[in-house]
């Protein structure tokens, strides 16, 4: 069986609009919205098996694109980071400005 790759999904996020339509539909199709292969073929009004190919090449491009730039990877630390910040501004007494500051933070990244 074809196995979902979670990852694949949070990568569409990231690198989603440099791919072709057909291939980001695909995989917002698969991923996203959980729809079989069988039922994005008849859709599409293409065979499982071409399918599955356009998924495989569509995450074969979107682990390229995390393997040159390393957006997804940075952006998941920048969020464990402020997640940490914010535990310890918590832990500690901070100014109270000084927390906001780290909430907006956290907001930012995830």
């Amino acid at each position: 069986m074809f196995e979902k790759n979670l990852n694949i999904a949070y990568l569409l996020d990231f690198y989603g609009d440099v791919l072709t339509e057909r291939r980001r539909r695909v995989l917002d199709d698969y991923y996203n919205n959980d729809l079989s292969l069988s039922e994005i073929a008849a859709d599409l009004g293409i065979s499982r098996q071409g399918v599955r190919e356009l998924i495989k090449k569509a995450e074969e491009e979107l682990n390229f694109y995390e393997e040159k730039l390393h957006l997804a990877s940075r952006f998941r630390k920048a969020g464990a980071h402020a997640e940490r910040l914010r535990a310890l501004s918590e832990r500690h007494a901070l100014p109270e400005q000084v927390i906001e500051e780290i909430r907006a933070l956290e907001s930012c990244v995830g």
